[in-house]
């Protein structure tokens, strides 16, 4: 039956997917397009040396947690299109939405006039925004169009908005602390205050400097020790960071719960919610990334309402349009906005801005993307889900590849090792990860590996069946792959 390991994992696809059979396409048309992708695309984070000899993997439609590529082979969307797809390819109040913005109207610029989906979605947005007494409140919205951007805006703000605060004690407060491992995008700015030296490294001599605290990395860091010991250790060095900055830190930036490019690597609200108070107590400012976090994965809406923090800046973007259109926020307390009115010849002005912002379409998706969080009960879906993937993932439990398994909500990650008593890791040289999700598409499931982390990250729409599908395959590659090593 459906769901049953018994079954072919061939037979379970085509019993799941939502597909119409594919109108074929002739052989020349498939690799003219093919050709093209290999000969004029520059892809990103991919060493494309070792690309021209594969088979390019051209999708060509979704629907629902299904996608199908060029030549009418159908995958299972096992990391919702890189973490951005929200209620499943193609909802049809998604689609409806953008279709009616377009005919109304395509775009037009935020600098001096708005639009109607932008500011009611501004709306939306600071209802929805975490909200705890005796915080400040999420006031303001500005839109940008990616991850990165939101962060840069976010960094930006900070800076300006202490350049144009007087501190009592006359320090500047330009000093920005953020996490080991930390990824917040690739603008020159988010990159900045970013942690991973393969991702970062080079770039060091374009970047402002800042100062790095010791993320919570039980696995890596304190192997077999004790998780609530090794995180009291990081918040202490993170007190350090702020004693030896004396009272010049302009802001504290980190991803909530969640280093997801770093492996999914996790920490407590316990430390969330220290490391905002310790911040508080310093006078900086807080900055959460909930690009990844945001919208449902953790099994909240964001995931700094499970420690009960509100930051000052908060940024969102991947599933803000479920995955849909390009559309990224930065929301900040009406004390940061504050911070930038004067007269005009003050020049206190944000100058920042995106010839797409607020984007009407991507607008228009969004807020029918929160319609669907509404009216089909998403939150109280994925808790269920979460549920059923921490029973799967137990299954791995004395797997003898398997060092350590991730996971809040629907983050997931699955760290491969050679041998779990030591957590040896598997040398770089061997690829582990992308064996893994080859032998995961053989079987019509489309992964994402981090090294080798491998990363499930479903779109919250998946089904019982679907995950059952999901971990089946998951967990037959892993073991094909490993035993052959």
């Amino acid at each position: 039956m459906i769901g049953s390991a018994a079954v072919p994992y061939s037979d379970r696809v085509a019993a799941l997917h939502p597909f119409a059979p594919a109108t074929p396409r002739s052989t020349a048309e498939i690799e003219a397009v093919e050709q093209l992708d290999r000969a004029r695309l520059w892809k990103p984070f991919t060493q494309m040396s070792d690309y021209p000899g594969s088979r390019p993997l051209v999708i060509e439609e979704g629907r629902g947690n299904w996608l199908r590529d060029i030549r009418g082979d159908v995958f299972l969307d096992g990391v919702s299109s890189l973490w951005v797809n929200v209620h499943g390819h193609a909802h049809p109040c998604i689609v409806k939405a953008v279709q009616e913005q377009i005919a109304r109207l395509d775009h037009s610029t935020l600098l001096g006039p708005t639009n109607v989906p932008a500011a009611r979605l501004a709306g939306r947005l600071v209802d929805a925004a975490p909200r705890f007494d005796g915080q400040p409140e999420l006031a303001r919205v500005f839109y940008s169009d990616s991850g990165s951007t939101s962060v840069e805006i976010a960094v930006k703000m900070a800076f300006q908005y202490w350049a144009q605060h007087e501190d009592p004690a006359g320090r500047a407060r330009n000093v920005f602390v953020s996490m080991t491992n930390a990824y917040h995008g690739d603008t020159l700015g988010s990159v900045s205050v970013g942690g991973i030296e393969l991702f970062h490294e080079l770039y060091r001599p374009l970047l402002f400097e800042t100062r790095r605290a010791p993320a919570p990395d039980p696995y890596h860091r304190a192997f077999g020790g004790d998780v609530a010991e090794h995180e009291g250790w990081c918040l202490d060095r993170l007190r350090d960071l702020f004693d030896e900055c004396d009272g010049r830190v302009a802001a504290l930036v980190m991803e909530p719960l969640v280093q997801g490019a770093a492996g999914m690597l996790m920490h407590s609200t316990d430390f969330l919610r220290a490391a905002a108070a310790l911040a508080r107590e310093r006078g900086a400012l807080l900055i959460l990334d909930e690009v990844a976090t945001g919208f449902g994965r953790t099994g909240t809406m964001f995931a700094s309402e499970q420690a009960g923090v509100v930051p000052d800046l908060l940024c969102v973007a991947k599933g803000l349009t479920g995955g849909v259109l390009p559309l990224a926020a930065t929301l900040a307390t009406e004390e940061v906005y504050s911070g930038f009115l004067g007269r005009y010849e003050d020049f206190r002005t944000f100058f920042h801005g995106h010839s797409f912002t607020g984007n009407p379409p991507a607008c228009a998706a969004a807020l029918a993307s929160m319609d669907v969080f509404d009216e089909e009960r998403v939150l109280e879906r994925v808790q269920a889900r979460a549920q059923q993937l921490g029973g799967r993932l137990a299954e791995l439990d004395g797997h003898p590849h398997v060092g350590d398994v991730r996971r809040c909500g629907l983050m997931t990650g699955i760290e491969l090792v050679a041998d779990p008593a030591s957590g040896e890791a598997y040398p770089s040289a061997l690829q582990v990860g992308n064996r893994v999700i080859e032998r995961a598409r053989d079987h019509g499931v489309l992964i994402r590996p981090l090294g080798s982390v491998v990363v499930l990250m479903p779109p919250l729409s998946i089904t019982e069946a679907e995950l059952d599908l999901l971990c089946d395959v998951v967990f037959a590659s892993i073991d094909d792959v490993t035993s052959a090593l």
